[in-house]
């Protein structure tokens, strides 16, 4: 029995129609708002997250378009050749639309158990592996456009619904089984909390699908309230399935960076920052002098040595590797047993200093960068290490002589001739109160309390560097 043929153009098609508009316009808003914050951002992120974003973002418009032509929510005068049901249905709807949707999230899934399972890089590129994954999909539409199954009024026969219902489950019992491999993994921004939510709402949609589908089969022939309503309901789920699938994919540091407060903006400038690495260095040795004719490597373990040369660097259009030895010093301060931030930090690294056009490679031989990038553990303390000497090397021949004879370096050396001038003070101060003081004011609020001073003084001297980041 074959539910009874319902033309578009009710109010609540209307309805449906007008609730999807607003789904695209806000998917499109994001998405651009997305791509050109990564536009004017510098570094420019180059990631498969933003990938698969974009990726999704298509698949979701696709879906959604599709749709509304499929169910005939919209009233035509007369038929069109573009009114095809195996285009809407069999190939946008289908592999360019639901397919591509669960394909991502596939993708992603994957590339977070090699990453954090297998601890190395994907074999494949998230893209390749989309096309791959829709292989049979694509199969599926190609028989199906053989084989003419729609009649006039894009109806299909009892036959088919049971194998078109098969490749929906099969697609989501695949994003079931690569999840539930990561479920052990300790994420830092719960990516399995995520693609379990993914999982969740599309067993939900396919449920409700199904269960529309079923009453339209028993009572749609007499019904034409039901057909109307169920059409609507399930415009309604694939809104929220696709604006569902946008909120809680991708990746969550690329959501933390967009989402960054202006004020906040000093704080989160780095992967490690985000990690909540704590800082890198100290901004002044203490207990005795910075000794200036120390080798670079030595002088670039002090933070703040480490900021005058990274401004220097980057006015010489030549920061990419102080950057990178500042990255991979702040990866150093991660504890070993910390598996999973060590591997967040690594694959930042890699995507940004190593892999092949990355938005800040740097100048290391072939040899070297494939050892990085064919790894078998990202999480091994000395990944970076030969690379991280290669440049030293290469600042020591093409930065350091032009530094010390830079405005950076004099007024390096400033800073550390008042600091120095403000410990001796201090001292000389402390010399000649012998009395004992009990003080019932702690923290930096504590005149007499030295360490708090020292703490303190750290977001001065982060502020200033800004500024002097600004000099010729």
């Amino acid at each position: 029995m074959m539910p009874k043929y319902v033309p578009g153009g009710h109010p609540s098609d209307y309805v449906a129609v007008g609730i999807s508009i607003l789904t695209l316009t806000l998917l499109i808003f994001l998405c651009g708002t997305a791509f050109a914050w990564n536009v004017h951002k510098v570094p420019k992120i180059k990631t498969n997250h933003f990938q698969l974003l974009v990726i999704q973002t298509i698949g979701s418009i696709t879906f959604l378009i599709s749709l509304m032509m499929s169910i005939n929510l919209l009233k035509f005068g007369h038929r069109h050749f573009w009114q095809s049901c195996y285009l809407w249905t069999v190939w946008l709807e289908g592999p360019c639309g639901f397919g591509l949707l669960m394909s991502c999230r596939i993708a992603q899934a994957y590339r977070l158990y090699y990453l954090f399972v297998k601890r190395r890089l994907p074999v494949i590129k998230s893209y390749q592996l989309i096309l791959l994954i829709l292989l049979p999909w694509l199969g599926a539409a190609a028989l199906s456009q053989a084989k003419k199954p729609f009649n006039h009024v894009c109806r299909v026969g009892n036959q088919w619904v049971i194998p078109v219902a098969s490749l929906h489950v099969l697609y989501l019992l695949v994003l079931m089984g690569v999840t539930w491999r990561i479920r052990k993994v300790e994420f830092k921004f719960d990516e399995f909390k995520e693609l379990s939510k993914g999982v969740t709402i599309t067993l939900i949609f396919i449920g409700v699908w199904v269960a529309l589908y079923v009453a339209n089969e028993v009572h749609g022939e007499k019904s034409t309230r039901l057909v109307v309503a169920s059409r609507f309901m399930l415009m309604l789920a694939a809104n929220i399935l696709v604006l569902s699938f946008f909120f809680i994919s991708m990746s969550r540091p690329l959501f933390t960076q967009l989402s960054m407060r202006k004020r906040e903006s000093d704080k989160l400038e780095t992967m490690g920052s985000i990690l909540g690495v704590p800082e890198s260095g100290l901004l002044f040795p203490t207990g005795m002098p910075l000794n200036l004719d120390e080798p670079l490597e030595k002088l670039l373990r002090q933070k703040k040595f480490r900021q005058f040369f990274m401004a220097f660097a980057d006015s010489r259009m030549a920061g990419e590797s102080v950057h990178f030895y500042d990255e991979v010093h702040e990866l150093t301060k991660i504890p070993i047993g910390d598996t999973a931030r060590r591997i967040y930090m690594a694959g930042h690294i890699i995507e940004q200093y190593i892999a092949i056009d990355s938005p800040m490679e740097i100048n290391i031989s072939h040899q070297m960068r494939q050892e990085i990038l064919d790894t078998t553990d990202l999480a091994h303390p000395d990944l970076f290490t030969n690379a991280v000497n290669e440049m030293v090397r290469m600042m020591q021949m093409n930065l350091e002589k032009d530094y010390q004879n830079s405005t950076f370096y004099s007024r390096f050396k400033e800073e550390i001739r008042d600091a120095a001038e403000a410990c001796e003070l201090w001292d000389n101060t402390t010399i000649w109160d012998h009395s004992p003081k009990i003080s019932f004011v702690h923290g930096t609020d504590d005149p007499f309390d030295h360490d708090s001073l020292c703490r303190s003084s750290e977001g001065s001297w982060q502020s200033s560097i800004q500024n002097n980041n600004a000099c010729p």
